[in-house]
């Protein structure tokens, strides 16, 4: 375990170092002058020269990338063009939110879809695995932003069970905290549910069919064994694969959440970040993203040694 964490770890460096490159050439080449959107048309050349003379834009591209390499492996990602805001301290405030949002349609997925699939495998052809592939065919199709808005209708006007917007922090109240987050959640775990329950069943029905089912069950097992012991088990590793490509799905259909419940989170920083041509943010915003897609695979590749020992490094 240590040794594929550790094999993780030291291929991120040029990973990191690859997207840091090319985010940064693709952002210098982005057509404009952020000291245009900043100081605005009525700007002198004073003021214009010492905005560029801030942010190092007049300095050639090798030296600019240098330098903000250079503070970065220390921990410094920037400044905001627009305020004495860090990146670290932008991206800090607003990651929780989205994270919040993406573990939490996560986990509706996963306590919804697992089971789902596996009724319907184990049960195949049957009533519950019609409704359970048309559930999840519909659950699919379905736009995450279009569910939230239906979401927010009942249990949020009509009912006020739930709040519309706003965040609140897991520090200062947990209930609040998935009070805030409940609706976004639900919106965002329907699609994820949808994936899971057709992956889970399509897994379930494959391992079913092996030999070695066939095996356990000509040897008397009890069914329920056979299930959990061993079905479900070999079934796992599918499972898990697409649990992770749904995080990182989920990651980015957050941001579109996050404007329906008037969520302060990581896209919402994003999206203004481009709006604004603010470059610093634009470069946090990404590696920060890098990282977080990344430590969710690490985290995948773990759960795989453990659901299949065979899958272990040696």
């Amino acid at each position: 375990m240590l040794k594929l964490l550790a094999a993780r770890i030291v291929g991120l460096v040029p990973l990191l170092l690859i997207v840091s490159f090319l985010t940064f050439l693709m952002l210098h080449l982005v057509p404009g002058d952020i000291r245009d959107i900043v100081l605005g048309v009525d700007a002198t050349p004073e003021q214009y020269e010492e905005l560029g003379d801030k942010l190092g834009l007049d300095d050639p591209f090798v030296i600019q990338y240098g330098r903000w390499l250079f503070k970065a492996v220390q921990g410094d990602l920037g400044t905001s063009a627009y305020n004495s805001q860090t990146v670290v301290d932008a991206v800090l405030d607003t990651l929780p939110v989205t994270l919040s949002l993406t573990f939490g349609g996560m986990l509706v997925g996963v306590l919804i879809g697992v089971p789902a699939g596996v009724w319907a495998g184990l049960h195949r052809g049957s009533l519950v695995d019609r409704a359970a592939v048309l559930g999840a065919t519909v659950g699919q199709a379905l736009p995450n932003f279009w569910i939230a808005i239906i979401l927010v209708i009942p249990f949020a006007l009509w009912w006020q069970l739930l709040p519309a917007t706003g965040f609140t922090p897991p520090t200062e109240s947990v209930v609040e905290w998935l009070r805030s987050v409940a609706l976004a959640s639900v919106a965002l775990g329907t699609s994820a549910s949808a994936a899971l329950a057709r992956q889970t069943r399509g897994a379930v029905i494959d391992v079913l069919a092996t030999d070695y089912i066939r095996t356990a069950r000509a040897k008397g097992l009890p069914e329920r064994t056979v299930t959990f012991r061993h079905a479900l088990k070999n079934a796992a590793v599918p499972i898990v694969t697409t649990i992770g490509f749904q995080v990182n799905g989920l990651l980015g259909g957050a941001l579109i959440v996050e404007q329906v419940f008037g969520l302060n989170g990581f896209g919402s920083l994003a999206i203004e970040a481009v709006r604004t041509q603010n470059i610093p943010i634009m470069q946090g915003v990404v590696m920060m993203g890098t990282l977080v897609i990344v430590a969710v695979n690490i985290a995948v590749d773990v759960a795989y040694s453990y659901v299949n020992p065979r899958m272990r490094p040696a």
